[in-house]
Parts: C-alpha cells; sequence; structure tokens
C-alpha cells in the first residue's frame, strides 16, 4: 500500500495568509514550485500517493491565517495522509540569517525522525548552513495534524544567497525533502 504524503506549500497566492518577501521574491510562489517537484518526485516513485494544498498555482485557502491552517490540516487529516509536510522559507531583519532548519511537534517522536532525515538530505543537497531540528509544538500545522508532521524552513528568502539558491534551483530542495522522506520510509 502506498505511503501518503499531504504536500502543504505553505501560504496562499494572495492574502490572506500570504507569505514573506524578500530578495524581489515571494515565499508563496517559490514553496509552490518545490511542492510540485517534489509531487512528481514522489509520484514517479511509485510508493506514494500524494496530495498538495495548493495543486494551481491560484488555490487559495481559507478566507483568513485561521482558516488558512485549517483547511489544510482538515484536508490532510480527512484524507488521511500518512505524513505531513508543510514547505516554507525562513525571513529575518538580519539578511545574514542563513540556512535550513526543520521544525516537528517533538524531537523525540516520529516527527522528529521525519524532520531530521529532512534536514540531513537537505543539507547535504543544498549546502546550506544546518540550523537544526526543533521543536514547535504551538504551530498549528504540527499541533492538529493527526499524522506526524513536518514544517521546513528551508532556507532565508530575506539572504540573498538563500534567496537566489531558492529561486533558481528549487529542484534541489525538492530533491533534498524527496531524499528524506525515502531514507525515512526506507522507499
Amino acid at each position: 500500500m502506498a505511503v501518503r504524503i499531504y504536500i502543504d506549500q505553505g501560504h496562499n497566492p494572495v492574502n490572506p495568509n500570504a507569505g514573506a518577501e524578500g530578495n524581489g521574491l515571494r515565499e508563496q510562489d517559490i514553496v509552490y514550485r518545490i511542492g510540485q517537484l517534489l509531487a512528481d518526485r514522489l509520484r514517479a516513485n511509485g510508493n506514494f500517493e500524494v496530495k498538495l494544498s495548493r495543486p494551481t498555482p491560484t488555490s487559495q485557502l481559507g478566507s483568513s491565517n485561521a482558516t488558512s491552517l485549517a483547511a489544510r490540516v482538515g484536508q490532510a487529516n480527512a484524507w488521511p495522509a500518512d505524513y505531513f509536510v508543510s514547505l516554507h522559507t525562513n525571513a529575518s531583519d538580519l539578511s545574514s540569517a542563513s540556512g535550513t532548519e526543520t521544525l516537528c511537534f517533538a524531537v523525540n517522536s516520529t516527527g522528529g525522525r521525519l524532520a531530521r532525515e529532512i534536514q540531513n538530505n537537505v543539507i547535504a543537497v543544498t549546502g546550506l548552513p544546518d540550523r537544526g531540528v526543533k521543536a514547535r509544538p504551538g504551530l498549528y500545522v504540527l499541533r492538529k495534524t493527526t499524522m506526524p508532521a513536518v514544517l521546513c524552513e528551508l532556507g532565508f528568502i530575506s539572504n540573498p544567497g538563500d534567496a537566489a539558491l531558492l529561486s533558481r534551483r528549487p529542484d534541489l530542495f525538492a530533491d533534498g525533502v524527496y531524499f528524506g522522506i525515502r531514507s525515512f520510509t526506507g522507499l
């Protein structure tokens, strides 16, 4: 039986719940592309079934931040997904902030183990600094999902180098997350 992966391409194309902006780029556009590439890789493998939060570039979820998050979690829970992977870019007031971090509900958990595999593989493929795996039990998508969930802060849109890599090589990030999922599942 195929492993069901819900890919949440963080944020909406327009407000409510639009993402961060930096270096002339928009988070929601970058993670939309990475999510599509990741879905293609998972589907081509044959061991995975995939559902995307934003199947088209104009897919809009909810009418507020709260209902947008609830819609994503609701879709994953209702499907039901085996794993929830939310894709994001980070942002900081410091343009020097750089790197990848992966968030989970609890580090010593199934979600934490998935987060570690994704983190290790994204770092290996992109060469970005390793900001670690961190527990963020207050985040809605990690707290309200009924399956192990991770939130990937793939790089800083506010950092010129990270932003250029995210924009020009979304395939590297899709590869890193894909390799992490494969390493975790053994598929």
